[in-house]
């Protein structure tokens, strides 16, 4: 993991330079969350605290499985880890520090935008592994909150006695989905734990009062969830969830997914938006902006979305 750009935190936590922080950095692109609620893309720190364990085995998973690369771990049981909380987060920060060190003296890096992205104001939780079995999260997110920085929670909800539970929530919860009934789950998200999509209707259940925004991503595969079945059992899933943004997003022909589908899964941008005005008129939801670099859509009752930063150019709803 170290050859490809990981850096250790500790020996469960990684954190890795997301495209979009070097993109933001060195070309002024940003990524879709900096248009849509204000992120700012180059202080923004894609992590995990779960590295090497998850409760699923999805096909589209841009990650190596064990088996992939001959070797064997029990993927499902994360040992409980006692370590400071505090120093943890320090080590996090310093972490994307020396990862961003290098643009310093980059030609195209403005030296005011490297000295913001020394000073991070966001937490993208999510990367690999799934962050809600990492037994002190609540804490992990008590402080990142205390330092000032917006946490942006990325689960499959398979957790909900840990997500329902938390009396510190994240800044904003996605649930990440790609299957909307138990046939599709069992084959496309391969679940590794029994129960795996009763559980995860259990979390969807219980948020509609979470108190905190809510994201339904749904990541989109040609000839597999984008048909008119698609539609009919998302919009089942949204009446249940009541999210407060639905991003219906490209799957990305990248990493290990490509040994599991091919290119010809990877919808483009159209097709995505296709989608989008499809499920807009099933569940009320209106289509309110859109990122073609991304192959992503924002649908909300929202007339616009909440901030958690400064934004980028161009504003919010507009093209990129």
């Amino acid at each position: 993991m170290k050859k490809q750009g990981y850096y250790f935190a500790n020996e469960h936590t990684v954190l890795k330079t997301c495209s979009w922080t070097r993109n933001a950095l060195t070309q002024k692109r940003f990524c879709y969350k900096c248009k849509f609620y204000g992120i700012e893309s180059h202080r923004c720190i894609q992590m995990s605290p779960a590295a090497f364990w998850c409760w699923n085995a999805c096909v589209h998973c841009w990650r190596l499985r064990p088996q992939d690369v001959g070797l064997s771990w029990n993927e499902t049981r994360m040992p409980d880890f006692d370590g400071d909380i505090s120093e943890l987060v320090d080590r996090i920060i310093e972490g994307q520090k020396r990862l961003l060190s290098g643009y310093k003296v980059h030609s195209k890096v403005e030296q005011r935008m490297f000295e913001e992205a020394m000073n991070p104001k966001h937490v993208a939780i999510s990367l690999t592994g799934e962050p809600t079995l990492y037994n002190k999260l609540e804490d992990l997110l008590k402080e990142f909150h205390k330092r000032g920085l917006s946490t942006f929670l990325v689960t499959r909800g398979v957790r909900p006695d840990v997500l329902l539970n938390l009396q510190e929530k994240p800044s904003q919860l996605y649930i990440s989905m790609e299957a909307y009934n138990r046939e599709m789950y069992e084959w496309l998200n391969q679940p590794l734990v029994p129960r795996a999509w009763e559980k995860t209707m259990e979390t969807l259940r219980g948020l509609p009062d979470y108190g905190r925004p809510t994201v339904l991503r749904i990541t989109l595969m040609r000839n597999i969830n984008m048909d008119d079945n698609a539609i009919k059992g998302f919009s089942k899933i949204i009446d249940i969830m009541q999210p407060t943004y639905i991003e219906p997003k490209a799957y990305m022909y990248v990493g290990a997914s490509m040994l599991r589908l091919t290119k010809e899964n990877m919808p483009t941008h159209e097709e995505v938006m296709s989608f989008a005005e499809k499920l807009s008129k099933e569940t009320g939801y209106p289509i309110r902006s859109e990122s073609k670099p991304s192959r992503i859509a924002l649908l909300s009752k929202l007339e616009k979305p909440i901030r958690f930063g400064k934004g980028c150019p161009g504003g919010w709803s507009g093209p990129d």
